[in-house]
């Protein structure tokens, strides 16, 4: 186990030691979970706990697409994934939470044809999906308190608790989108205002390229000046004006500015991104006069953007690629995918949650993530399911929850209503401001840009050390409050490798994975509380842990 720091310890051996037991210990996950697909092998080995055999023919609409453009290819798809890797997946995917030990056992042991489906079904429907994914539109919505958003706490808890409670009554997306882009009154009580206030940019220019990025997925300020400005033209006569409430504004058409400049004073003519004219009038919101044209069934932004964006928080990867880059020179990989998930959108009248289990159901998304090509084509194309480092959210998270640990927050500025409880889930921060330690070294989105970029996964040394032997993680695993019923437990080594790889892997040990640890186990005889923690210790720094798989 590693040392935390104290002074008198012989770090170097026991360093070794313990690093020792990860290579040995995990031999069969390192082959199948590595860093990158660069270094995956061509297929896996007979004995993989990861593989659950070739692909029967496609039955969705998504995988009939998919499987035709990757025959067209001359790419071989991944085999399926295990049951064990599904669950897992299917869990940080959908509430960015583990299942238990129990959850995996009884997954692992039904029999029934449609687990699968019957699990996703149950997942979309648990209050921490709009937990998660409160956090990813927190994310791409910007909430924020400090600096550089300065919402100010009460308006980011009200933001981000309309974006929940959105998110958990499934509220068409059409819906949301217009409530946020047509919201007026106060950032304190009417929450979707906020839209309007976190923006750095809140010229008529700058919110025109915030709402290009956020529901068309474009960057806007690429675009040549003159049609920029006719968007902008839109948002000419949204007016701020502050309270005599600590830090309370209001947001509001501005008829009066709208009666005598009503398409504002850019001296360009208002014009729809698609070159449509627009005539705006100074008694009709031009926002009003946007949302109308976004939302239509026939627009050619607003669906598209949306469903890449799902596909990319699931699948890794945009079917355009980055999500918010969206341009006639940045094509999808697979335009008919694209275009079949918008039809979807449209005529479920914009039911997310519709859209989440077509993919999720489909074989594209159920593939395992040992691929049989490493060509880029192969990864543009989805002929695996793609590694990827857990959110910094979901990963502390997932720490705290098998070892019964907490985090501590804090805010750079205090202000008042700041204060986090420890036992808070990191995915249910509502303010961005509010970070740990943790949460910066693992990359957690700044929340400044709504960009999907402000979002680092990628390892770093820093993280690889911290994982390896901060005290934080030491203390956790040793003192943590689930981990003392590893400790207390009168049960077999057997049996404690077998749960400590059913709550940390969500599967069960292989053949040699159990020997292995085993034996280690009873290197220390009837008082094993340190082989227990040091088993653990490996599993959490183990690849197949710290990635989605």
């Amino acid at each position: 186990m590693p040392c935390g720091g104290a002074a008198n310890c012989n770090r170097g051996s026991m360093i070794k030691v313990t690093a020792g037991l990860i290579c040995v210990l995990l031999v069969g996950a390192a082959v199948a979970v590595a860093a990158g697909p660069a270094s995956m092998p061509a297929s896996a080995p007979a004995s993989s706990p990861f593989d659950g055999g070739a692909a029967g023919s496609p039955q969705t609409q998504i995988d009939k697409i998919v499987f035709a453009r990757l025959k067209q290819l001359n790419v071989q798809p991944a085999n399926l994934c295990s049951d064990a890797v599904f669950i897992r997946r299917v869990y940080l995917d959908t509430i960015g939470t583990l299942p238990t030990e129990q959850e995996v056992r009884d997954f692992l042991a039904s029999k029934a044809a449609n687990k699968r489906s019957a699990l996703i079904d149950r997942l979309l429907e648990r209050d921490e999906f709009a937990g998660y994914w409160a956090m990813k539109w927190s994310d791409l919505l910007r909430v924020k308190a400090e600096f550089p958003i300065n919402l100010w706490p009460n308006a980011a808890q009200a933001y981000h608790r309309w974006i929940r409670t959105s998110i958990k009554e499934n509220k068409p997306y059409d819906k949301f989108a217009r409530e946020l882009l047509t919201a007026s009154g106060s950032n304190f009580r009417d929450p979707p205002v906020n839209f309007y206030r976190a923006m750095q940019n809140r010229q008529p220019a700058g919110t025109a390229q915030t709402v290009a990025l956020t529901f068309m997925g474009v960057r806007a300020e690429k675009w040549p000046k003159d049609r920029l400005a006719a968007m902008a033209a839109f948002f000419a006569n949204v007016g701020h004006k502050y309270t005599s409430e600590w830090k309370e504004e209001i947001i509001y058409f501005d008829a009066v500015h709208a009666a005598t400049q009503p398409a504002g004073s850019g001296g360009v003519p208002p014009a729809f991104p698609d070159g449509t004219p627009a005539t705006l009038t100074g008694d009709r919101d031009g926002r009003e006069v946007f949302a109308d044209w976004l939302i239509d069934a026939k627009n050619p932004y607003f669906g598209r953007c949306i469903v890449n964006r799902v596909w990319y928080w699931l699948l890794g990867r945009g079917i355009v690629h980055e999500p918010d880059d969206i341009r006639p020179d940045n094509p999808p990989s697979n335009p008919e995918l694209l275009a079949y998930l918008e039809r979807e959108l449209v005529a479920s009248k914009y039911d997310l949650k519709h859209i989440y289990r077509l993919i999720l159901n489909s074989q594209t998304y159920q593939l395992s993530s040992i691929p049989r090509s490493d060509s880029p084509v192969a990864a543009a194309n989805f002929a695996a399911y793609p590694l990827r480092r857990l959110d910094a959210e979901v990963l502390i998270d997932a720490i705290n929850q098998i070892t019964g640990g907490s985090e501590s927050y804090s805010s750079p500025i205090p202000e008042p209503f700041t204060f986090i409880p420890p036992s808070m889930r990191s995915i249910e921060l509502q303010d961005g401001s509010i970070s740990s330690s943790f949460l910066e070294m693992f990359g957690r989105a700044s929340r400044d840009t709504g960009l999907a970029s402000e979002r680092n996964n990628k390892p770093s040394s820093a993280q690889r050390l911290y994982m390896l032997n901060s005290s934080a993680v030491q203390r956790k695993i040793d003192q943590g409050r689930k981990m003392q019923n590893f400790f207390r437990a009168k049960v077999a080594p057997r049996d404690t490798v077998t749960q400590l790889y059913l709550t940390i892997l969500s599967r069960f040990p292989t053949a040699d994975e159990m020997s292995i640890a085993e034996a280690y186990i009873k290197t220390f005889g009837a008082n094993n509380r340190q082989g227990i923690v040091d088993i653990a210790w490996a599993l959490f720094n183990s690849e197949e842990f710290l990635y989605r798989h």
